[in-house]
């Protein structure tokens, strides 16, 4: 199956063929193997990783609001810390390649894959820069989580209301100066088996109408921590690869879809040939 072009938060996909039928779908390589032992880490995840997930998402999240108000820096550390507590509780060992790419005191539209909600402990734990996510809106209300984020200056966005998602956008880019950096994952959603699914075009709007360049960064190996609509949790060792970046300064808006070719190609360098959607 060769590369499709992509999909994320903005409202309109690239891909010129149906999206493919994932329930069909073949399994990824050892999966099959990895099943086998989700299910003997299975006590693990439901008697300690889960327990001691929430009593953390809410010890961290609590320091962060507490401190959200004075600090922001240490507001942001609090979920620096809390994403590589749920990467270690789950013996998970980060890699991260490509930090020679970020200029610091450059503000960014940083645009990464999704494969998993483990990228969410991935992300926050081990990117080492300060942004803010674009998420969808229904998680401004979950418990420390949302409360957290909404108090750090998070973007939440109602995709249900093209109008009210753009206002939330428009709303975020005063925030992005002094090297504030703003993420979305552009397909929109995870993927159900880990490989890149078509990307939509609101980050790609953004930063044209910022003049910011698009940092692509590659998230490997989640999905088979945590797959997608699954609670089958595994250590692994996934990799963050940061790509050098990519700039919009003379890029006009006819000349979008070739962006946001160039930025999914960029993103598919640091993933695996199933991960690219090439098997």
């Amino acid at each position: 199956m060769g590369p499709k072009r992509c999909n994320m938060i903005g409202f309109q996909s690239l891909s010129d063929s149906p999206p493919r039928n994932t329930d069909t779908a073949v399994l990824p390589p050892g999966e099959e193997r990895r099943n086998v032992w989700r299910v003997l880490y299975f006590p693990y995840t439901w008697l300690v990783y889960i327990p001691l997930f929430g009593f953390l998402t809410a010890f961290w999240g609590a320091i962060g609001m507490a401190v959200a108000k004075f600090s922001t820096r240490l507001s942001e550390w609090a979920g620096v810390a809390w994403g590589r507590c749920c990467c270690l509780l789950n013996f998970t060992w980060v890699t991260v390649r490509g930090r020679e790419h970020v200029r610091p005191g450059q503000s960014y539209v940083i645009l990464a894959n999704h494969q998993s909600h483990f990228d969410i402990f991935t992300i926050y734990g081990h990117l080492n820069m300060p942004f803010r996510w674009v998420m969808k809106e229904e998680l401004r209300k979950a418990p420390f989580i949302g409360w957290y984020t909404n108090l750090a200056g998070h973007v939440f966005v109602d995709r249900s209301n093209r109008e009210r998602a753009l206002a939330s956008l428009e709303a975020a880019k005063a925030r992005l100066v002094n090297g504030l950096s703003v993420l979305f994952f552009p397909e929109g959603t995870r993927s159900r088996d880990g490989r890149i699914t078509p990307f939509k075009k609101g980050g790609f709007h953004m930063a044209l109408d910022l003049g910011l360049p698009i940092l692509p960064v590659s998230i490997s190996g989640t999905w088979k921590v945590l797959p997608g609509k699954t609670l089958k949790l595994l250590p692994g060792n996934p990799t963050i690869t940061i790509q050098p970046p990519i700039d919009t300064g003379n890029i006009d808006r006819e000349r979008l879809d070739e962006l946001v070719t160039e930025t999914r190609a960029a993103i598919c360098q640091g993933l695996t040939s199933w991960e690219r959607d090439e098997d």
